[in-house]
């Protein structure tokens, strides 16, 4: 299955004539059953600012439910690792951002990196949830090959996140055992947090905000509200806002930073 253009990855150098003379990078990473087009706009105007941009796409994502299945958050977590190792060997410091399964995937690489990730930026992160409905996914996914999908919840009309209308069960409970594990090592997140919620968000139910909130252990955590989005509110109608914020977060955990050396 061929790649819709805006599902494809997102890879742009620095400028840092852009940007005081420094290179700084930015990885982005969509969410379960998305693809980059839910990041692309967002990467495309941080590039234009001058960052180095990278938006991968996550092993299973924007070709067909099937293949995601065969899929597990090993794999998520390695691509977002990989990605992050580039961006750091070509610039002087690097900020993580994530939109759902994303933002536990880049606070997990936080966890494990300290204060090698400059700064991170979630937007409707999930590393929890209330659903009972879940506990039956260690049974179910052997049964079931997918349920009706999460895809699209945007508040904005006419948009598309091009990700999959029905979520794969085994790769499902993959995650979940994934969430497991960054809530169990979120003391070890030390990075600046900026942290983006939308008003009415159908996917992503509290309880992952309050986890991540009290487990964290950063001394800068900024909360915003995106009033006028759903869950997938890179895309929606706070877009702008989402970019504003975070070029104002990323310049302001970038400045003054000694990179330990001359410019690469």
């Amino acid at each position: 299955m061929s790649l819709h253009p805006l599902a494809a990855p997102l890879s742009v150098p620095a400028r840092p004539e852009a940007t005081g003379g420094r290179r700084v990078g930015v990885l982005l990473s969509h969410g379960f059953t998305g693809s980059p087009a839910s990041m692309r706009s967002w990467g495309e105007a941080l590039a234009e600012r001058g960052y180095a941009v990278e938006v991968p796409r996550l092993p299973g994502h924007g070709t067909t439910w099937q293949e995601l299945n065969t899929r597990r958050w090993s794999d998520w977590y390695a691509e977002i690792t990989r990605t992050f190792e580039k961006l750091e060997a070509e610039n002087d410091l690097v900020v993580v951002a994530g939109l759902s399964m994303g933002g536990g995937l880049v606070l997990r690489l936080a966890a494990d990196l300290g204060d090698r990730v400059a700064g991170l930026v979630l937007v409707n992160p999930a590393v929890a949830t209330k659903r009972k409905d879940v506990l039956a996914l260690p049974v179910l996914k052997w049964v079931l090959g997918s349920m009706p999908g999460i895809v699209n919840d945007i508040k904005k009309p006419g948009v598309d996140e091009h990700g999959y209308h029905r979520t794969p069960l085994k790769a499902a409970h993959s995650m979940m055992q994934g969430w497991k594990e960054v809530r169990e090592v979120l003391p070890q997140v030390t990075s600046p947090i900026l942290f983006m919620k939308s008003a009415t968000d159908h996917v992503v139910d509290p309880s992952s905000l309050a986890a991540i909130r009290a487990g964290v252990s950063s001394r800068e955590f900024v909360e915003l509200s995106l009033p006028q989005s759903y869950h997938v509110a890179t895309i929606d109608n706070d877009a702008e806002m989402i970019v504003a914020e975070s070029v104002a977060f990323i310049e302001r955990v970038t400045a003054g930073v000694d990179t330990g050396g001359p410019l690469r």
